[in-house]
Order: C-alpha cells, then sequence, then structure tokens
C-alpha cells in the first residue's frame, strides 16, 4: 500500500520535531516522494551521516521489495 506525503512528514517529525519539511509526490502515484528536511540537528555532519538519520526515522518504511515507499530523493540542509 502507498504511502501520503503526511504520512512520511509525520514519520521525520518524530524524530525532527523543529524541522522545515517538504514533502513532494513526484509521479502522483504515492510511490515516488521527494523530501527536504532542514534542521539544526544536521549541523557538522555530513551529507551521508544527514540522510541516513532521516532514512532511520522512517522506520523501515522503505525496506525491501515490500516497503510502503517505494522512492524518496532526499535533500537534508542545515538552517542558513
Amino acid at each position: 500500500m502507498a504511502m501520503q506525503a503526511h504520512d512520511i512528514e509525520a514519520l521525520i517529525r518524530e524524530t525532527f520535531p523543529d524541522a522545515q519539511i517538504t514533502i513532494t509526490d513526484l509521479a502522483g502515484d504515492g510511490n515516488h516522494y521527494a523530501a527536504e528536511v532542514i534542521d539544526e540537528s544536521f549541523r557538522g555532519k555530513n551529507r551521508v551521516q544527514q540522510q541516513r538519520a532521516v532514512y532511520a526515522a522512517l522506520k523501515g518504511k522503505m525496506d525491501g521489495s515490500h516497503g510502503e515507499l517505494h522512492a524518496l530523493a532526499l535533500t537534508t540542509k542545515v538552517p542558513e
């Protein structure tokens, strides 16, 4: 079953409550999303560490061929 954008945002927000989060459904199919997460906790971390933290927040929803979320183009940043 496909995930909704608000469900993805809610999972990310549990770990990053003060983040600026933008979720975009890229194909309109509920399976291919882009997410931009801007959070102070990323400061001092490299891009891989930032993205791993966000993927961990998704609690396995992208795991394997039976994951609820098929594809997520992820951008992470620190606030300016």
